[in-house]
């Protein structure tokens, strides 16, 4: 059994990594658990594992003490050196206990350690792979549904699609190709568990970088992203390069590259709008396709008021106050909307910005594209 054993060893530290010595002290753990269950023993005992040489002992081991309280795990200092006269208290005495059908119990349980240990290490490997993955995109395959969960194949793992984390109103059926977003791996008694997206700001990044080859190449870089998941998204661009058009790159030749991701997402609306680090160009711009009129900026409250033309203002709110709420989100300032007529009452408008508004606006290509043209409410 040693030879097989040590065979057995070898070939799963070559195949799989897995250290041999590391594998003997767990077999030499388990099998004084094996002895300890199997012949009734409460004794301190130690398994010396020998594969080279075919052995494979048990050794009890005993504390020398000057008066004994328990002789399974103690021994008189009389005894020990009767033994070898070198003891002295506080030594640790062994001597050979190894039961005549322990082999068939170390054989049974040598199996069974090395087993185990092989799936834990295929299952640590797996987990390093995909944790490694966190924050990525990956193409996997619907394999079934639950009631709640939809589980598709990415490899060598199965990963969980929760209900939150589905697109509003998106079907999914088996062998379905869809793209996710790793946004969780865990170790788990039954193995790594990966948890994916379809609702993650992340996934509409990545699908960016997949598409548009000058944000993969780092030459336009994507600042922020504000999603509302099956329905709109904003994500702003940036670019110090005064030859790259950053909101262009992502659109592409007749809005191809956008498309694509649209269609991916099952229609999600798409607003690119160029990023500035001036927040009264960034708010406007964020407000696109509504045009601006005036952005008053309030830096202690990290807040703007911004007037737009009258026919506009449902335009920049949005259907159930939407473009707002995600120009918002995509800039980090509040966003307070008035229309042109309203803020000529409250005298706020024209102000002394108004002029800058507009003067930006005229320097600037369109900011934003949207595939659409249903936005009015």
């Amino acid at each position: 059994m040693s030879s097989e054993l040590l065979d057995a060893l070898v070939a799963l530290e070559t195949e799989k990594g897995i250290s041999r010595d590391v594998l003997i002290e767990a077999i030499e753990a388990a099998l004084v658990t094996a002895y300890k269950r199997n012949f009734n023993q409460a004794q301190n005992v130690r398994v010396d594992l020998n594969l080279e040489k075919g052995s494979m002992l048990v050794f009890s081991r005993k504390d020398v003490v000057e008066e004994v309280f328990d002789d399974r795990l103690e021994i008189s200092l009389e005894d020990a050196q009767a033994i070898n006269p070198v003891f002295e208290i506080g030594d640790i005495v062994e001597q050979e206990v190894t039961p005549r059908n322990f082999g068939r119990i170390a054989a049974q349980t040598a199996k069974q350690v090395v087993t185990q240990r092989v799936r834990e290490a295929e299952r640590g490997k797996i987990y390093e792979e995909y944790v490694e993955r966190e924050d990525d995109i990956l193409t996997g395959v619907v394999e079934r549904l639950d009631a709640r969960n939809i589980y598709v194949g990415i490899g060598k793992i199965e990963a969980v699609l929760p209900v939150n984390e589905q697109i509003p109103g998106e079907s999914y059926n088996p062998h379905d190709r869809i793209n996710v977003y790793i946004t969780k791996v865990e170790r788990t008694t039954r193995g790594p568990q990966v948890v994916v997206s379809r609702t993650h700001p992340g996934l509409l990044r990545r699908l960016f970088e997949k598409e548009v080859p000058e944000i993969f190449e780092g030459l336009v870089e994507i600042k922020s992203i504000a999603r509302e998941a099956g329905d709109r998204s904003k994500i702003s661009v940036f670019t110090d390069n005064e030859e790259i058009d950053p909101v262009g790159s992502c659109v592409g030749t007749k809005g191809g590259r956008v498309q694509t991701i649209v269609n991916e997402l099952n229609g999600e609306k798409i607003d690119i709008v160029e990023w500035s680090e001036d927040p009264i160009v960034f708010v406007a711009n964020a407000l696109s396709p509504s045009k601006v009129l005036d952005v008053q900026v309030n830096e202690e409250e990290k807040s703007t008021t911004v007037v737009v033309p009258d026919y506009q203002l449902s335009l920049a709110i949005g259907k159930r106050g939407q473009n707002a709420r995600l120009a918002a989100k995509l800039t980090g300032w509040k966003i307070d909307i008035k229309s042109e007529t309203d803020a000529r009452e409250l005298g706020i408008y024209p102000s002394a910005t108004s002029d800058y508004v507009q003067e930006q606006f005229a320097q600037q290509e369109e900011v934003a594209f949207d595939l659409y043209q249903d936005d009015e409410e």
